[in-house]
């Protein structure tokens, strides 16, 4: 009598074999085609100018951000903390020596900081120069309002406007190419790049709108983080008796 076991054996052993096969098959097809865009803004897809163009749209288009990082210039490197909106910005900015708080609505700025910051003539001594021991003790921890007049107003505005601050972080310099793909606080990102880096990386938003989520600028210029795009904030005036109107020129300090 012929045993049909060994047949039945060799039959289940292909039958599992060819499972096997096609399970695999599928995996390393699945890996192989996987869309990495996904679940996407599909931004990832353009070219590296047309991403350029979707951030700085996505940006002038937004009603608010909050910004965060080093600013490096040839005045020194400044620690940013702002959040800006079509209306003005509130925050901090702090140098090595210096260290103070702005608010600007509208045409109105205003600049905070302690009576050493006001007691010290840039490149001078405590107690010497227009900010004399009497005037630091009246200004410190006051809003002081800036006069349009005066030269520091336009460098500290700057720090408060949106569209100003934006578009000196924003650019890159060189021929605009594509980065490789991160996560930059949670959001999946594409880089773009000015040269191979050169001259600057920009990190952006491959969730919901295309939005700069980090800058890193060009020659050590200092790396800014973007955040909270759109995200209403009320800008309030100080207190009048927190507030304290100087006159037609600040101390050189405040510069």
């Amino acid at each position: 009598m012929t045993s049909f076991a060994p047949a039945v054996r060799n039959l289940r052993r292909t039958a599992l074999a060819l499972v096997l096969c096609g399970g695999l098959t599928a995996a390393l097809t699945a890996c192989a085609g996987e869309d990495l865009d996904k679940g996407t803004n599909g931004v990832a897809k353009l070219s590296a100018e047309q991403i350029d163009q979707k951030a700085r749209a996505a940006a002038d288009g937004a009603d608010a951000v909050r910004l965060a990082g080093t600013l490096v210039s040839k005045g020194g490197t400044y620690l940013l903390n702002m959040r800006l909106n079509a209306k003005g910005g509130v925050g901090s900015v702090s140098s090595k020596k210096r260290s103070f708080a702005l608010l600007r609505i509208g045409d109105e700025l205003y600049l905070k900081a302690d009576a050493e910051f006001w007691s010290h003539e840039e490149g001078g001594e405590a107690g010497t120069g227009p900010a004399d021991e009497e005037a630091a003790d009246k200004l410190g921890g006051k809003y002081v309002k800036v006069p349009e007049g005066d030269p520091s107003y336009g460098q500290l505005r700057g720090f408060t406007d949106k569209k100003v601050l934006l578009d000196g972080l924003l650019a890159l310099h060189g021929t605009v190419n594509k980065g490789s793909r991160a996560t930059v606080a949670g959001h999946r990102t594409i880089q773009i790049l000015g040269g191979k880096g050169e001259g600057g990386a920009l990190d952006v938003s491959l969730e919901d709108k295309p939005y700069p989520m980090r800058v890193a600028r060009g020659g050590g210029g200092g790396t800014v983080s973007l955040a909270d795009w759109g995200r209403a904030f009320d800008l309030e005036p100080p207190a009048e008796d927190d507030t304290v109107d100087y006159g037609g020129q600040l101390p050189k300090s405040s510069g």
